[in-house]
């Protein structure tokens, strides 16, 4: 089996990425907890620098490269936001960046990337882009997977720390599936901490590659992500993330999109937060899991990103 993160490497990454990210709120929130009668919580990963959790493992990753490792500079593939992510760390760490985006990529993170300084080049799509990316590993350059990499996870995983540092008594949190990585950083450093914790995993339909690898026992992939919850678009989980999912959540559930979008329009009508689909489908996945919670279960719903293009508001507001 590939190797995972463990607790010590998730408490290690916490030490060495904390001088560059942001320590991201975490707050409960009254009208989710009437919502779902029982006492809900928001960790507000929308604020992070980026917009998402994914340059906590980013910088874990970039910096625990040697310096002879980082090469002509680092390498990504991505259409979302761990092209942001690794964008602004090489700049934070003064070295070259280039993204590998699938064609269609929205505008949005297209600008905002090549805003951090990073090279765009397309590929037809997601699986073409990580094919292409072995090319530029050989030619020198440091790969940062999206996902499948301990350094990576372990970064990730430090949400998990935030969590039961802020809400000591939580017993449930409930977090989006796209490869797996953040789920699976997080589910170890919490069931590491606290095993009594139910980790529930949530994924939409149309982006749901890890509810259908578990169905079949084996890694599906995708042919095509038809979600609106685009950052939640990975083809496949990988080994790694796979058995962690089999391993410690309670469950996936699988949300549609217009149950996401209505899960936004709430969240940002009622707390006052624009997240994207693959954040706000934390709260549709609340609300049909919401027979299990009781006045006594605390409940952290991991809000993990807000960068949605601006030009979707509209149509996704009039739904």
């Amino acid at each position: 089996m590939p190797e995972s993160p463990t607790l010590s490497h998730i408490q290690a990454a916490r030490q060495r990425i904390a001088p560059c990210i942001r320590r991201t709120p975490l707050t409960p929130s009254a009208t989710l907890s009437e919502r779902l009668h029982c006492n809900v919580y928001v960790k507000l990963e929308i604020f992070q620098k980026t917009g998402s959790f994914k340059v906590r493992g980013a910088f874990n990753k970039a910096l625990s490269l040697r310096p002879e490792e980082r090469g002509r500079g680092i390498v990504a593939v991505s259409g979302g936001n761990h092209a942001q992510a690794v964008a602004y760390v090489a700049r934070a760490l003064g070295l070259r960046s280039l993204i590998l985006m699938p064609e269609g990529t929205p505008r949005n993170y297209v600008d905002a990337t090549r805003g951090y300084g990073a090279e765009v080049k397309f590929a037809a799509n997601a699986r073409a882009a990580f094919a292409e990316v072995e090319h530029y590993e050989k030619d020198g350059w440091a790969y940062i997977h999206p996902f499948d990499d301990p350094l990576v996870m372990a970064g990730q995983g430090t949400v998990g720390l935030e969590i039961l540092d802020d809400v000591p008594q939580v017993t449930d949190v409930i977090v989006s599936i796209g490869g797996g990585g953040l789920m699976g950083g997080v589910a170890t450093a919490i069931k590491n901490l606290k095993p009594a914790v139910k980790i529930w995993g949530v994924e939409t339909e149309g982006a749901d590659c890890m509810s259908q690898s578990i169905a079949a026992g084996r890694i599906v992939t995708l042919d095509t992500i038809t979600s609106v919850a685009r950052t939640l678009g990975a083809p496949a989980p990988s080994e790694r993330t796979f058995e962690i999912a089999k391993r410690l959540l309670e469950s996936i559930t699988v949300v549609s999109d217009n149950e996401a979008i209505a899960a936004l329009r709430l969240l940002l009508e009622r707390l006052k937060v624009l997240t994207e689909p693959a954040a706000s489908c934390t709260l549709a996945a609340a609300e049909r899991l919401k027979d299990h919670f009781s006045s006594d279960r605390h409940v952290v719903l991991v809000l993990c990103g807000g960068n949605m293009p601006l030009d979707d508001l509209p149509r996704f507001l009039t739904a």
